[in-house]
């Protein structure tokens, strides 16, 4: 089927955002908050590709308020669903069997969480979208963004959205439908980490030309109702160390809940070489410590998710904008990796671009570049904030988790601190993709992770369940191979596969039939939760993450 002669009915807006997350819900109350001020009016669109706006939405979180106050400076008489300030904290330093902690007083006040709060961002999300649809902005969730328009100029002019009713053979069925395009004057994406239309737009204008590399998380969540004695509403724990070697990156969190409930939490930093390495497992692992089986024992799981995590900060931010529209949120990339935070960021950026927008279509000008919205990161808070945090993710990847890589970032932190800005290390690079960091098999061997019992550890396919993942099963697979050869012809032998393992959702296999065979690559494109990691550590680049219908995917409560 010829499905770019596909003839569909098409909505004119002035502004198009594409994602109903942090940045772009903050970018589209700030334009109906604009033209409020001025006695002005304009149309504004979110398309969130999630079954309902919060669905895919997965964070920690501990969240800087710092954004929300700038854009609705009376949240908390609005009823936003944030009531669980930080009350205490601790930083610990794990081995097998014990920990270590760390002095709170000693670390620099950035990666303090004082003025913060433990929320669900799924809800906030929610709770944004009623702000915004009390404002007017339309909001249409189950619509995957899945192609972009363009004028004659090359600018980007708008988005296909909701086709639906492909089968696997990719032919109408008789469900099909052609989906719309809406088309803007500009076009925000804020499709979050490793957003397939962001990809397309970097490599198309050459976005990142002047950038590092991104760098990138894989951040493992488990929701848990825990035993009421044991629960100490506003603690947010951090830790670092085992399970991981020293020379993976990554740690763990634990926040508390005001309901009995706590966000655990596990990241891995996607640089890592050895391509044995599970973080499912070592996520898993985590939980036979013997602190964190106290606190969970007596306790159950009620959710679990995946999601990326941009990593690369100040130096891997690519150029924010392009004809016809602009780059917000994580779809830039503007995580804060020591202090483990990037809402409050996104939710401003979503507000720079939305000034720079509406400033645009207020002089009568649409598809060109929004300098506007450059010109103010360039001299806000979140670019100095991230100026400061530059050296963190360079050092403990040069040196270790602890042979003087978190040292060396503390260090630079407080420099930072003193004088904002200078560091003794200048600006480090950070180099080779994540992708490019995975090392032969050969050089490696394979890590035994521990049987799940069940109870406090749990395998993956029985954790994707309380993801509440689904979709529609008669559609083509949304996780394309550029080479259908490559899994088993390179992958295999070169990096014994390690889609089998990286993939937090047990999506690819190897399999031999029964009666033995040549190995196959198959891929549980249902299993998929969106986290977008077989797309950014796949050795070969051979693994292409593509939207899936509209409405697919995971169906997050309260992450």
């Amino acid at each position: 089927m010829d499905r770019e002669a596909v003839t569909r009915e098409a909505m004119e807006f002035d502004i198009v955002i594409v994602g109903a997350g942090p940045a772009g819900l903050s970018a589209a109350i700030r334009l109906k908050q604009l033209a409020s001020e001025t006695g002005g009016d304009i149309n504004v669109v979110v398309v969130e590709k999630g079954s309902e706006v919060g669905a895919h939405i997965l964070s920690g979180a501990v969240l800087d308020p710092s954004g929300l106050d700038r854009l609705l400076p009376d949240w908390r008489n609005m009823g936003a669903p944030i009531d669980t300030p930080v009350t205490s904290e601790s930083f610990k330093v794990l081995g097998p069997s014990g920990s270590l902690p760390l002095p709170v007083f000693a670390m620099p006040p950035m990666v303090k969480n004082h003025g913060c709060h433990i929320v669900s961002m799924g809800n906030v999300c929610r709770w944004l979208a009623e702000q915004a649809e009390q404002l007017g902005v339309e909001i249409y969730p189950g619509m995957a963004a899945s192609q972009l328009l363009y004028r004659e100029d090359g600018s980007v002019r708008g988005v296909v959205v909701g086709e639906m009713g492909i089968g696997k053979d990719g032919e109408k069925k008789d469900s099909y439908e052609p989906g719309m395009e809406l088309v803007g004057k500009y076009v925000l994406i804020g499709e979050g980490v490793r957003g397939s239309l962001a990809k397309q737009l970097i490599a198309k204008f050459n976005l990142d030309a002047d950038s590092e590399p991104q760098k990138y998380g894989i951040g493992l969540k488990e929701l848990w109702e825990i035993a009421p004695g044991k629960s100490r509403p506003g603690h947010v724990q951090h830790t670092f160390g085992w399970p991981l070697k020293n020379d993976v990156g990554g740690g763990s969190f634990c926040y508390h809940y005001s309901d009995n409930t706590i966000a655990l939490g596990f990241v891995v930093h996607l640089n890592y070489k050895n391509p044995y390495l599970n973080p499912y497992g070592e996520f898993q692992k985590l939980k036979t410590h013997p602190e964190l089986t106290q606190l969970l024992e007596g306790g159950k799981r009620i959710a679990y998710g995946a999601r990326a995590i941009t990593e690369g900060g100040y130096q891997s931010v690519p150029k924010l904008i392009f004809p016809g529209g602009a780059l917000i949120g994580c779809s830039a990339g503007f995580v804060n990796l020591p202090r483990i935070k990037g809402n409050h960021n996104a939710m401003l950026t979503g507000m720079m671009a939305a000034e720079a927008a509406f400033a645009a279509v207020s002089e009568g000008r649409e598809g060109d570049e929004l300098t506007a919205y450059t010109d103010a990161y360039d001299a806000s808070d979140v670019k100095a904030e991230l100026k400061k945090a530059r050296n963190a993710k360079p050092l403990w990847s040069r040196f270790g988790t602890l042979i003087g890589g978190i040292g060396l970032a503390g260090f630079d932190l407080w420099s930072n601190t003193i004088i904002p800005g200078f560091s003794i290390f200048g600006t480090l690079g950070h180099g080779k993709t994540d992708a490019q960091a995975t090392e032969p098999a050969a050089k490696h061997a394979p890590i035994d992770y521990p049987k799940p019992d069940g109870k406090i550890t749990f395998d993956r396919l029985t954790n994707v369940a309380f993801s509440a993942t689904n979709h529609e099963e008669d559609q083509p697979v949304h996780l394309k191979l550029k080479d259908p050869s490559i899994p088993i012809d390179v992958n295999l032998p070169v990096y014994a596969e390690p889609a089998q393992r990286y993939c937090p959702a047990g999506v690819y296999e190897v399999v031999i039939e029964d009666g033995g065979g040549d190995p196959k690559f198959q891929i549980n494109a249902q299993n998929c939760v969106h986290c977008k990691t077989c797309d950014i550590k796949d050795p070969s680049q051979n693994i292409v993450w593509t939207t899936p219908e509209g409405g697919g995917g995971p169906n997050y409560p309260n992450m």
